[in-house]
C-alpha cells in the first residue's frame, strides 16, 4: 500500500511556487487524484493534505456522525469548508494560497512531512518543535506501553500499581 513517508523541506520560488516532494507525487499519481487537497489541520498550525484516500477516511469519520447533525456540518464546514484543491503543474509544483499560508505561518520555506494515507505542510521552524513535543510523548507513551502485558494488564509489582 502506497504511503506518504519521510519529511522534505523546500523553497517557495519568487512567483510563491513550492515543489511537492517526488515521493508524494509518485503516491498521489498512483491515487488518481486531480490536483492536490488541502485543509487547514485541525489540531495544528500546520495543513493536511492528499488525494482520494485523504479524502476517503473524511468521508468514513463524517458516515459516523448523523445526517444534518450540528457535529456533522461543524466537521464538514471545518474540513471542506476551508478546503482547496490546488493545481500541481507539469513540474509538481503548487502554490499555497494565503489563507493557507496564514494558518500554517509559512512564509518562505515548508517542510512537508509524511503521516501515512496524508502529509502534512508546516513552516519548518514550527515542525521542527512539534517533532520534539511528539517525540517527549512517544516517549511516555512507550514506557506506558512496556510496563503493559500483551493482553494489556500491568503486572503485579509495576511502579504506580
Amino acid at each position: 500500500m502506497d504511503r506518504f513517508v519521510s519529511n522534505f523541506t523546500n523553497r517557495l520560488d519568487a512567483k510563491g511556487r513550492v515543489s511537492i516532494p517526488a515521493p508524494f507525487r509518485a503516491v498521489l499519481a498512483r491515487d488518481g487524484f486531480e490536483g492536490l487537497y488541502v485543509h487547514p489541520a485541525l489540531d495544528a498550525p500546520a495543513l493536511d493534505a492528499g488525494g482520494n484516500r485523504l479524502l476517503g477516511e473524511i468521508d468514513a469519520v463524517l458516515a459516523t456522525l448523523p445526517p444534518y447533525s450540528d457535529e456533522r456540518d461543524q466537521l464538514s464546514t471545518a474540513l471542506f469548508g476551508t478546503s482547496e484543491i490546488l493545481k500541481v503543474d507539469p513540474e509538481g509544483r503548487v502554490i499555497l494560497t494565503e489563507s493557507v499560508k496564514a494558518h500554517a505561518g509559512i512564509a518562505d520555506a515548508v517542510a512537508f512531512v509524511g503521516l501515512g494515507h496524508k502529509f502534512q505542510i508546516w513552516e519548518p521552524q514550527r515542525f521542527h518543535a512539534h517533532l520534539e513535543e511528539a517525540r517527549v510523548k512517544v516517549r511516555d507513551l512507550k514506557r506506558a506501553l512496556g510496563t503493559r502485558t500483551s493482553d494489556g494488564r500491568t503486572p503485579p509489582g509495576t511502579p504506580g500499581r
